[in-house]
Parts: structure tokens; sequence; C-alpha cells
């Protein structure tokens, strides 16, 4: 985690974002970095705007925004003796794209915010604005929900080796890159899963007319031999022996299977990849995360690939 040293918290300065303020603090103070606190005020819509004509529009903006800018140093007050001064900003317009764009003006290497849905409700924990920095921030997002415990007790990395694509083999070092190297601070376990989608017997019974079914089953052990070759090529990358670790190769859908493992193993962060083609604009959340983002109810640290572009411009 060392890598992150230019870090952006997004808030709107609630006593829910408190988690994720700490974990901010903290990950700056060991990374030796700079943190900046982002709030970002919400344009009224035009109705509205044209009803408040008593107060010019440029006066009513000037005045929230800085009743939002002393929300905000309210919100981290406690916490600046504890590193050196927090920068604070208020910006204007749509949280996501107001937020890309201090990306990339100030070349920040991730962004924090919290969870906006409510925790057991898992399709409402990711709201509009996280995932639409997941799909279209260019750097890491990690986005969390809010708990009791200062350290998280288990971490999943989700990887998805292919010795033919090499842009997704970056993305899987980078997750094991930032899981190993979280896992150490933390001190937790580290569990790390490929899922395997190998074809069930109703997709195979159309095939049994030409081809013996042991021939069948062979292929089958033949593809499960292959992904666990792979799995274990990308895991002899890393010391894991340093780690308390399981490693799990799972058959299913990954959009299934690893919600499924993270809610079995209690898992309290996901780091995983989001599938994009590089350099190309226009770029959308891949299939397998926006499934498994809708189906978990933990914090989700989400990785793009090397020369991602992302759609959204500065002015």
């Amino acid at each position: 985690m060392k890598r992150f040293k230019n870090i952006l918290l997004y808030t709107n300065g609630e006593a829910g974002s408190q988690f994720a303020l700490h974990r901010a603090v903290d990950l700056a103070n060991r990374n030796q970095g700079r943190l900046t606190v982002v709030s970002v005020l919400e344009e009224l819509p035009r109705e509205l705007l044209r009803l408040a004509v008593a107060i010019p529009s440029e006066n009513l903006q000037r005045m929230a925004m800085l009743e939002v800018r002393r929300r905000l140093e309210t919100f981290v007050a406690p916490l600046q003796q504890k590193r050196s001064p927090v920068e604070l900003k208020v910006l204007y317009g749509r949280p996501f794209i107001e937020i890309i764009r201090a990306v990339l003006r100030r070349q920040h290497d991730l962004v924090m915010m919290t969870a906006e849905g409510r925790s057991g409700l898992r399709e409402m924990l990711f709201g509009s604005t996280s995932l639409h920095l997941m799909r279209k921030c260019p750097c890491p997002v990690w986005v969390i929900k809010p708990s009791r415990r200062q350290r998280f007790a288990r971490i999943l990395a989700a990887v998805d080796p292919d010795p033919l694509d090499v842009v997704r083999n970056g993305v899987n070092m980078k997750i094991m890159e930032l899981a190993t190297s979280l896992t150490g601070l933390e001190d937790c376990e580290l569990h790390v899963v490929h899922a395997l989608q190998v074809c069930d017997r109703t997709t195979l019974r159309g095939w049994q007319a030409r081809v013996p079914e042991a021939q069948l089953d062979d292929w089958v052990e033949q593809t499960r031999e292959a992904h666990q070759q792979r799995f274990d090529e990308l895991m002899g990358k890393f010391n894991l022996m340093e780690l308390r670790h399981r490693l799990h190769l799972v058959k299913g859908e990954a959009g299934t299977a690893i919600p499924k493992l993270a809610d079995k193993e209690r898992i309290d962060l996901i780091i995983m990849g989001t599938a994009a083609r590089v350099g190309l604009e226009g770029y959308f959340i891949g299939n397998t995360a926006e499934t498994v983002l809708h189906r978990v109810d933990c914090s989700v640290l989400t990785i793009k690939p090397d020369g991602f572009i992302s759609p959204v411009k500065l002015n």
C-alpha cells in the first residue's frame, strides 16, 4: 500500500464517514503521503434556482459552499493533530465528474469514499457515485463499508490469470501487490480466489452424440488442471509463506462464486480488477465486476488496467 502517496477522500462530512476518514489518515501517515478531503456541492435543479429570485444564484452558491466547507472543517478537526494538516476542497457540480477532474488535475493515486447504501441491503451498498467512479475514475477506487472494527480481519483478492491476456495479468499483479501489502499492514488473513467456469452436464449433453463421455470428462479435467497451473504460477510470484493465507480455486461463474465465497468466509474487503480495453474511451465496468458489486456486503477496492483513459475530461 506504500504506492499511495496522494490520496483523495470524498465525503459529505456525515458521521458515517468517520471510519473512512480514519482509514485515509492512517494510510496517508503510513505512506508519508498527502491527503485531500473533498466534498461536492451538487447543482440545484433549474426549477429551484428560478424560485430563489430574491438571492442571486452566484451568492446562493457561494454561501452554500461556505457552509459545506464549515461542515468539512468540523468533520476533520478531531484528526488534525494526528498528522500534517489535511487539505480541504469544496467543489461544485456532479460529484463523480468533479472527483475525477480533481484526480486528473492533482494526479491523485487513490480515491476513497464511504459506501452510499445501508449495510445488509447488498443491492444498495454501492450507490450511483461509487459505481460511476469505479467505472470511470483512472486511479484505484476504495469504497469503504463503515465498521466498528479498526482493522480488517479477512481480505479477499479476486484474480483471473490468463497467459494470453497481458492486460488482465497486469491487473492480477496489481491486485496481489496491494492485497499482500495491505494484509501485512492489517496483520490479517488473506484469501485469494480464482473462479473456474466449467461446462456443466446439461451443456455437455448436446456433444455426447459425437464425443464420447470419457473424452468430455477428460477435457473438463484438463481445463481444471490448466487453470490450477495458471493460478499456482501467479501465486508463486509472491511470498505468501509470511502471511496467513488460503487459496481458493472455485467452480462457477465469477459473478456468483466470488460473492458466495466472500459471504462464507466473512470477508471485510475485496480487491478486484475491472475489465477494460486499453486506450479506448467510454469505458464500462465489466459484467463480472458489476455483478460482484451488487451482491457483496463489504468494502471493495477496484483496480483498472494500465493505460486506462477516463471518458471524463478536464474543462
